[in-house]
Parts: structure tokens; C-alpha cells; sequence
């Protein structure tokens, strides 16, 4: 709430400085009030129950709004004339604080009514092939090696998948091969299965291999930097396309970034600008 009243009489200064409250002895627009010789206008306090959001013809809370509206204007003016503030401070807060509402409050309201659901729909439509990828199921036995390992090591690992893919080609079955060989002890609980694998989300020597292969068969042993794979494929490759649910949100945030920015440029591009460097007269 102090936050909250602070804010109100900033504003309320800033409006006094600016000449935003009141038109002047001139002005023919209808008054609720004076305060201290300034008036406080009919469409000024109407703009202010908008931002209230104050239900229409609630005329008992409108009433009390409207006292508490002169009260603070009226607390406004005599902290200006007590002159105790830096107001130039004041000033370029309350002037900063215009600039990002402002600009806040517009993009909030461009980017509605140009980032439609509608909008998110039809890239989604014409751009289909950003969305699709390539999975294949596949499974593997690893034989783990690693750089601290000696030449000899190195070939008995090799061996040893080549052992394991020899029995597979004698006609025993993958899964149980992998129980018994494979050192990838999440995946050898499942026979080997990795499930479905993105094509070059994994290692790209273990991807190509993979997705080259034909549904049931199993490749040649070969090296990774995990170790040497005996690898099948269960099914696929097919091409999946992401569902629009999956990927709506990232468009909704690749549209508005594009769209803010050219309108950003479209706006600045509109106004004069003209400045002279720090230090420079």
C-alpha cells in the first residue's frame, strides 16, 4: 500500500509539473475541484476510475475515490511548494517511468492484435518441416573403453564385441546378448533398447550407422568415443512431426520477438532525432 501511495503522488507531481492537471483559467472543460488554484478536470478524474477499474454506476465508491483523488493532489501541492525534495530527481524518475509504461503499454497491445492464435497457426502450417524429425528405435551393446586405456586393452574390449555380435549372428537373441554383454547397465536391463532416438541427438558416427540400418538388422561392431557398439534397429527410421501444442509456445515467442523488433525500428525510423556527444557543446 505505501508503495502504492507513493507511486500515486509521484505521478500526481509529475502530472503538476507537466501542466497535466488542470488547463488553466481558460479552460472550458467541466471541474470536480481546485487545489490550490489548479483545477482537477472531469475527464481527468474519469481517466482515473478507467485505471481504477471501478465498476460503472458504483456513485457511493466513485464519491469516495474522488476525495481521496483530491486529497493526495492536495498533498501533492503542498510537498511541491515545501520545496524539500530534489525534484529534478523526481522528475527524471517520473519521466523514465512515462517512457516504460509507454512503451510497455503499447507492445502489450501491438503484439495482441499482431500475434494472433490465428498467426501461431499458420507459420505452424507453412513452416511443417521445421517441426519434423527423423526417430528410429533402436538398441545397442556397449563395450565401454576409455582414453586412459593401453593399446592390448583396446583389443580385448574389441574382442569382446565382436564375440557378442558373433553370437547374435549365430542366431542367439539381441536382447539376451545385450543382458549378458553390454556395460550400458540401464539399457542391458532392457535388452539393449534405447527406445526412440532423435536422428543426431546421439553421437553422430552411432547415428548414421543407426539410421542407415534396415528394420531387424544389426550392424558391425564400431567405435565411439563410449566404447565399441553392436547396434540394431527395432523399427523406423520414420519422419515425426511435432505436434503443434508441443511447439505453439516457441513460435508465440519467435513471432512476437520479430514483430516487436521491426516495429521497434518502424517507430524510432518515425521521429527526429538529433544529439550532440558527452562533452561536446
Amino acid at each position: 500500500m505505501r508503495k502504492c501511495y507513493l507511486l500515486i503522488l509521484l505521478l500526481t507531481l509529475a502530472l503538476l509539473a507537466l501542466g497535466w492537471v488542470g488547463c488553466g483559467k481558460e479552460d472550458t472543460a467541466p471541474k470536480l475541484a481546485t487545489v490550490d488554484g489548479t483545477p482537477i478536470a472531469k475527464a481527468e478524474f474519469e481517466a482515473y476510475l478507467k485505471f481504477k477499474r471501478l465498476p460503472a454506476g458504483d456513485e457511493k465508491r466513485k464519491q469516495v475515490l474522488l476525495d481521496q483523488y483530491v486529497e493526495r493532489a492536495a498533498l501533492a501541492a503542498a510537498i511541491e511548494k515545501a520545496a524539500v525534495l530534489d525534484t529534478e530527481l523526481i522528475q527524471a524518475e517520473l519521466n523514465e517511468f512515462r517512457k516504460e509504461m509507454l512503451i510497455s503499454r503499447y507492445f502489450e497491445k501491438y503484439l495482441k492484435d499482431t500475434v494472433t492464435e490465428q498467426a501461431i497457426q499458420n507459420y505452424y502450417n507453412t513452416h511443417a518441416g521445421d517441426y519434423e524429425q527423423r526417430m528410429a528405435h533402436g538398441a545397442h551393446i556397449l563395450i565401454r573403453t576409455n582414453n586412459a586405456m593401453g593399446e592390448t586393452e583396446r583389443k580385448v574390449k574389441l574382442t569382446t564385441a565382436q564375440e557378442a555380435y558373433s553370437k547374435i549372428r549365430a542366431g542367439e537373441d539381441f536382447a539376451k546378448v545385450a543382458e549378458s554383454y553390454s556395460e550400458d547397465k540401464v539399457s542391458a536391463k532392457k535388452g539393449g533398447d534405447l527406445g526412440w532416438l532423435k536422428e543426431g541427438s546421439i553421437d553422430p558416427r552411432f547415428s548414421k550407422i543407426l539410421f542407415e540400418l534396415e528394420p531387424g538388422a544389426v550392424s558391425d561392431p564400431f567405435e565411439t568415443p563410449f566404447g565399441f557398439h553392436v547396434v540394431k534397429l527395432i523399427e523406423g527410421p520414420q519422419t515425426v512431426r511435432r505436434p503443434f501444442e508441443a511447439v505453439a509456445g516457441d513460435i508465440r515467442y519467435q513471432l512476437r520477438a520479430k514483430a516487436k523488433q521491426a516495429e521497434l525500428e518502424r517507430l524510432v525510423g518515425e521521429v527526429k532525432i538529433e544529439k550532440k556527444e558527452l562533452g561536446h557543446r
